[in-house]
Order: C-alpha cells, then structure tokens, then sequence
C-alpha cells in the first residue's frame, strides 16, 4: 500500500492471482460434480440437455449478481461454464456407453 492507503498494483495483481486460483479450484470441483451427474443421467436414460434447468440457474445467477459485472456478463460467464459442464457430461455418458 502506498502512503493513501491505496493497494500497490503489485499488490492488487497478487490477490487477482489467488482469486483466480481459488476459481479453478472450486470450476474443477463443479466440474467433479457433473461428471457424476453425466453419469447419473445415463445410468437414468435422461438427456445431458436440460433447457429449463439452465434457464432456472442463469435466472438465479442474475439476481444473486451484485456487481459489478453486468447482468450480461454474468450470463455469458455461466452459459460458458454450463456449455463445457455439458461437454463433460456427454464424454461421461459416451463413457460410460462404450464400457458397457
């Protein structure tokens, strides 16, 4: 912090750096959970496609948003988290079919 009480850049940069972490952290354990859920879906015969479910959770996501990233941007943050969750519970159910 400089002499204003201000974060140095150096400073602010290395808390991005944790912050970013942190993310792929908890996007690995999200992602962790989906591979179950792709496994599930199969073992049930249910689509790995669910439109009203992905409605529903950027709904939540948009009014849970506080700033300051824009309604917008939260949206297309999580239609891409929810598009690779997607890829990762139709290679777990192509898995899955294979072994069987």
């Amino acid at each position: 912090m400089n002499r204003r009480n201000t974060p140095s850049l150096p400073s602010l940069r290395k808390r991005i750096d944790r912050l970013d972490r942190e993310m792929l952290r908890l996007l690995n354990r999200r992602a962790g959970l989906v591979v179950q859920v792709g496994r599930l879906k199969r073992n049930g015969n249910l689509p790995v496609f669910d439109p009203r479910r992905e409605r529903r959770i950027l709904r939540q996501l948009v009014r849970a948003n506080r700033g300051p990233l824009s309604r917008a941007s939260v949206e297309r943050l999580f239609r891409e988290i929810i598009r690779h969750s997607r890829l990762l519970e139709a290679a777990a159910t192509a898995h899955l079919t294979r072994r069987r």
